[in-house]
């Protein structure tokens, strides 16, 4: 995005320094990290990190008004609906592509956000072995509002500690060990010592959570969720019989789930921002856009791009049997904007907020970036190509 520095970064990059980063990278937790790791980070202008924020905190606004749980109540499927929720969300991530507009100017535009975690401390790592093989320039970091390793970790570990015990604080997901993105976990342990549990080693007695370690029973007070209840709800048959976490218990979330389903595709509607794209709920439209094929349709509860219809047809509108849980959403422009050896790459930005207690808002602090050079951002759009992948963007200071 700054072409100096793109020349530059380029022109210096050689396939064994690609290879030596890579080496480093798998060295903390050999064999952990199961996706694609891009050969580049993003430079980010001021002005490009500044729209992107505008947006974000345009959006913060209407997270934190007094309606928004009125507005999202319908959000939250009724068998996936989990008691004891709080006032906020610990953690939001905003999903921004690099897009191109009508003038042919570079912009944000929003894809995608979540009230859930990302890969919050695999982004400490990642970024470290980076400036360790490759020329970063001092006035670029990958960190917003002036936090560092220390204060963002110390911060990350507030938020999830809630006060309590590591050892009474849990990481809690499905066959942990199995996920595309464990290596986070690994790094979530590294950082905070917390235990990594499934939800199959959940012992319940009453109100109470227990797991199992070295033979003793512990108290689990405080659930880091990383569960995704789409996910659970399509495995539960092969989990045998599980904890069903959807019941009152004596424990504390981070985040609690339900915030999952309120912060999500299901919000986009009540945005109005020139870097949100236009989104409807499918059942609220009267007429359909003369221009169908310049939007596309997403189903409210599903995951990780399951179920997105870009090229849309008539028959995929007549085919919805639950119009109320769709949305119709302006497709917008990735630009063709990190130069590579071979063709450009398109590229996301998730720019990571924490919520603190007590906090009336939310704060942006951190990020992670995924280059693309299919027709989505995903593993499966990119098979068999370079330079795309798994990476970070350092903002201008």
């Amino acid at each position: 995005m700054i072409p100096e520095l793109r020349e530059q970064f380029n022109a210096q990059f050689t396939s064994k320094k690609y290879e030596d980063f890579l080496k480093d990278l798998d060295s903390k937790h050999p064999g952990d990290i199961v996706f694609r790791v891009a050969e580049t980070p993003i430079f980010v202008p001021k002005d490009f990190t500044a729209k992107m924020v505008e947006a974000c905190e345009a959006i913060v606004d209407v997270i934190v008004a007094p309606n928004f749980k009125e507005l999202t109540q319908r959000s939250i499927p009724s068998t996936e609906k989990v008691p004891l929720e709080n006032e906020h969300t610990d953690f939001l991530v905003f999903d921004f592509g690099i897009c191109e507009n009508d003038r042919g100017e570079l912009e944000p535009q929003l894809i995608e956000m979540q009230g859930f975690p990302s890969l919050f401390a695999f982004q400490v790592y990642f970024p470290q072995v980076i400036k360790k093989h490759f020329s970063i320039p001092a006035n670029f970091d990958h960190y917003l509002n002036g936090y560092n390793d220390e204060t963002y970790i110390q911060f990350l570990r507030e938020i999830i500690l809630g006060g309590h015990e590591p050892e009474n604080v849990i990481l809690l997901e499905i066959k942990p060990h199995e996920q595309k993105t464990r290596i986070d976990f690994y790094c979530t342990q590294d950082y905070l010592t917390i235990p990594i549990i499934c939800i199959t080693d959940l012992v319940r007695e009453r109100q109470k959570l227990f797991y199992i370690k070295d033979g003793r029973k512990i108290e689990v007070k405080r659930i880091y969720n990383r569960i995704i209840f789409d996910e659970l709800l399509q495995n539960k048959d092969s989990l045998g019989n599980i904890v069903d976490i959807t019941q009152p218990l004596d424990v504390e979330w981070v985040p609690h789930p339900n915030w999952f389903y309120r912060i999500s595709k299901f919000t986009l509607p009540f945005i109005q921002h020139p870097y949100v794209p236009e989104t409807f709920f499918l059942n609220e439209i009267t007429q359909l856009p003369g221009d169908l094929e310049n939007f596309v349709l997403k189903p409210l509860f599903s995951f990780a791009g399951k179920g997105v219809i870009i090229d849309i047809m008539q028959d995929d509108i007549d085919g919805v049997k639950d119009p109320e849980n769709w949305i119709l959403q302006r497709k917008v422009k990735y630009a063709d904007v990190i130069q590579t050896p071979d063709i450009p790459a398109k590229a996301e930005i998730r720019i990571f907020y924490f919520w603190g207690k007590d906090k009336k808002r939310p704060v942006a602090v951190s990020n992670l970036a995924r280059l693309s050079k299919g027709k989505m951002i995903g593993v499966s759009y990119n098979m068999d190509k370079e330079w795309v992948g798994g990476s970070v963007a350092f903002f201008e200071k």
